[in-house]
């Protein structure tokens, strides 16, 4: 009886983990996406709905941050996490890109197949169909995915809310006391471990 407590408390709390992690990824993806309508909305002189195409952000974000988390699950982008924390923002933003692209391409192909389309109709022009396009598409989502891994690095290395904490809890007379705190809890207390 206390056995089954202690698993459905843990099992509570995994959900409850994985639910506050899908919130941050959804919400900062939310935020990438509407600005980036926002600014195809003024570049093309507003000549479309802008309220219809916010509203594709939120289902692109739900989306896209339901793969993020599973890929996250999947271990997927920990290659360089024992080098500094550069190159592991810059690879984990680069590869998230490409996944974020990929999940696009067959996005879009299951929708034109489910629709009759043929499989040749249904693949997207991305950044319109041309390579260089790819690649700027690519570019562009790999940098506005920066700021959320560095800060997702940082956390990573800091410690679990020590950096919730000096951003949002901590005055500015606590801040160094607090960060001092998180490198003497961090392995080799050195501040993450990271030289």
């Amino acid at each position: 009886m206390e056995q089954d407590k202690g698993r459905m408390h843990r099992l509570a709390e995994k959900g409850l983990e994985e639910f506050h992690r899908f919130t941050v990824m959804f919400l900062y993806l939310w935020v990438v996406f509407a600005l980036f309508l926002l600014n195809e909305y003024v570049a093309l002189g507003h000549q479309h709905g802008h309220l219809m195409l916010q509203g594709f952000a939120v289902i692109n974000a739900a989306v896209l941050g339901k793969v993020m988390l599973v890929a996250e699950d999947l271990k997927l982008g920990r290659r360089f996490e024992h080098l500094p924390l550069f190159w592991s923002v810059l690879y984990k933003s680069c590869l998230f890109a490409v996944v974020f692209i990929l999940f696009h391409i067959v996005e879009r192909m299951a929708v034109g197949l489910l629709s009759g389309a043929t499989a040749r109709a249904s693949i997207p022009k991305i950044g319109g169909g041309s390579w260089s396009g790819i690649a700027a598409a690519w570019a562009a989502i790999a940098v506005s995915l920066l700021p959320f891994f560095a800060l997702r690095e940082i956390s990573r290395v800091l410690g679990k809310d020590v950096l919730w904490n000096l951003m949002f809890r901590h005055s500015a007379k606590d801040r160094p006391r607090a960060f001092a705190a998180a490198g003497a809890a961090a392995p080799g207390g050195d501040g993450g471990g990271r030289s």
